[in-house]
């Protein structure tokens, strides 16, 4: 990625973001009513609680809908085509992502899903997922 398209971070996400960089992918988990959402924010939205917390997410995710983009506006479009994808992660909270390693007629609603992370080219580390074994 470049820097037009880089991810806005903020002190909400900085430290989602340092995870990923390390090859994690977390979660925002309220202590209060235990559920799990994302993005990080300081509050829960299902219960409006203070008291939540980054953990450690499974990496597991379901595949709930996707579209193939075959054109895009620079500098995305060095990338294309591409799936970009909304997934269910296993703890609940839906994420858009990619998905990459799979070939579009392999894509199916609710597909097993597992989480990776693509290195790019300046070394920048992005969550994408890939069929759940590949």
């Amino acid at each position: 990625m470049s820097a037009p398209d880089r991810p806005t971070i903020d002190s909400d996400s900085q430290a989602w973001w340092a995870a990923v960089q390390d090859h994690k992918l977390l979660v925002n988990t309220c202590r209060t009513c235990g559920q799990a959402s994302l993005y990080v924010r300081p509050f829960c939205p299902h219960c409006w609680s203070e008291d939540v917390a980054l953990t450690q997410a499974s990496g597991r995710a379901r595949l709930y809908t996707w579209s193939i983009v075959h054109r895009n506006a620079a500098p995305f479009d060095v990338r294309t085509p591409y799936v970009l994808a909304m997934v269910d992660l296993e703890e609940g909270p839906r994420l858009m992502t990619v998905v990459e390693d799979c070939t579009v007629e392999n894509l199916c609603a609710d597909l097993n899903l597992e989480v990776a992370f693509r290195t790019d080219e300046d070394g920048f580390v992005v969550p994408v997922f890939r069929p759940a074994g590949n």
